[in-house]
C-alpha cells in the first residue's frame, strides 16, 4: 500500500459573526478561496450553517422546540437539573435535545440544527468548485456524545464532494486475511480532527484539512458523499430503546397478547 501525504489541519480566520443576514457562499469566496489547494476539505460549523439560516428560537422555547424536532423519543433520563431527552431528530440524528444548541448563541435564544446539511454541503461544495476551478470537499459538523463513551465529539451532520466511509470489508488486512467488518466514518474522522484546531471557545468556525484528496470527488447528489449515509437505519439498530422505554414496549406487548389484541 502506498503511503499516504501528510495530513494538516488549519482554521480560517476572519470568519466574524454570522447572522440570517450572512450569506454564507460569499463569506467563504472572502475567506477561505485564496488559502484552497486541490483536494482540500472544508470544515464548516453547524452553528454558523444554522445562524446563516435564521434557525434561533427563543430560549423561553426551547423544550417545545425539541419536541417539535423530535421524530422518535430514545430514552430520557430525570436528574437534579431536570430531564434530559435523547430523541431521534428530523435528519435522522440520535443526539440529547434533538441538537438544540444552547452554547455560543445570543442572549435569550437557543439555535436548532441547519435544515437540510447535506444540501447545503452540496451548494457550498459546487460553489467553491466553480471559484477555484478544482475539487474541494465540504463537511458540516456538530458535536455528539457516543454511547458507551464519555465525553464528545465531532461529527460529519453535512457532506458533499468526498467519500463519506471507507469500505474494507473484501479487503485483505497486512497478514493477508479478509476483512469482513471494517468500515471506516471517516467523514467523522475529518470532523473530530478540525474540532481539535477550531476548538469551542476560540471563534474559528471554518477549519481546512489537507493531506486527504483520495478521498475527495466531484460534488453531486450521490448518497455516498451524503452525511446522512452514516445514520444507522433502524433494522441494523440493536440498541433502538432506551432501558424504560423498552420496558414499557415490552409491557404494552404482553398486555396487548393477554387481551387478545392483534
Amino acid at each position: 500500500m502506498t503511503p499516504l501525504e501528510p495530513v494538516t489541519v488549519f482554521v480560517v480566520p476572519g470568519i466574524g459573526e454570522v447572522t440570517s443576514d450572512t450569506d454564507l457562499g460569499e463569506l467563504l469566496i472572502a475567506t477561505v478561496v485564496a488559502r484552497l489547494q486541490p483536494g482540500d476539505i472544508v470544515v464548516i460549523t453547524s452553528k454558523i450553517v444554522s445562524k446563516a439560516e435564521g434557525r434561533s428560537v427563543r430560549a423561553d422555547d426551547r423544550e417545545d422546540a425539541i419536541t417539535e424536532e423530535t421524530v422518535r423519543v430514545v430514552a430520557t433520563r430525570r436528574h437534579p437539573h431536570g430531564t434530559t431527552r435523547i430523541v431521534e431528530n428530523r435528519l435522522g440524528i440520535v443526539a440529547a435535545a434533538a441538537g438544540v444548541d444552547t452554547s455560543n448563541v445570543a442572549d435569550g435564544t437557543v439555535l436548532l440544527l441547519p435544515q437540510d446539511p447535506d444540501r447545503t454541503a452540496l451548494t457550498l461544495a459546487r460553489l467553491l468548485h466553480v471559484e477555484t476551478g478544482f475539487d474541494v470537499g465540504v463537511v458540516i459538523s456538530d458535536t455528539l456524545g457516543r454511547a458507551w463513551r464519555e465525553g464528545q465529539t465531532d461529527v460529519a451532520i453535512g457532506a458533499a464532494g468526498l467519500t463519506v466511509v471507507q469500505d474494507y470489508r473484501g479487503m485483505p488486512d497486512m497478514q493477508g486475511r479478509m476483512m469482513q467488518a471494517t468500515v471506516v466514518a471517516v467523514a467523522d474522522e475529518i470532523a473530530a480532527a478540525a474540532d481539535l484546531v477550531m476548538g469551542k471557545t476560540s471563534g474559528y468556525p471554518v477549519a481546512i484539512v489537507r493531506g486527504l484528496s483520495h478521498l475527495v470527488v466531484p460534488a453531486s447528489d450521490d448518497t455516498l458523499q451524503q452525511a446522512r449515509s452514516l445514520v444507522r437505519s433502524a433494522d441494523k439498530d440493536m440498541f433502538r430503546l432506551g432501558t424504560a422505554e423498552a420496558f414499557e414496549a415490552g409491557r404494552r406487548a404482553a398486555a396487548a397478547h393477554d387481551s387478545g389484541a392483534p
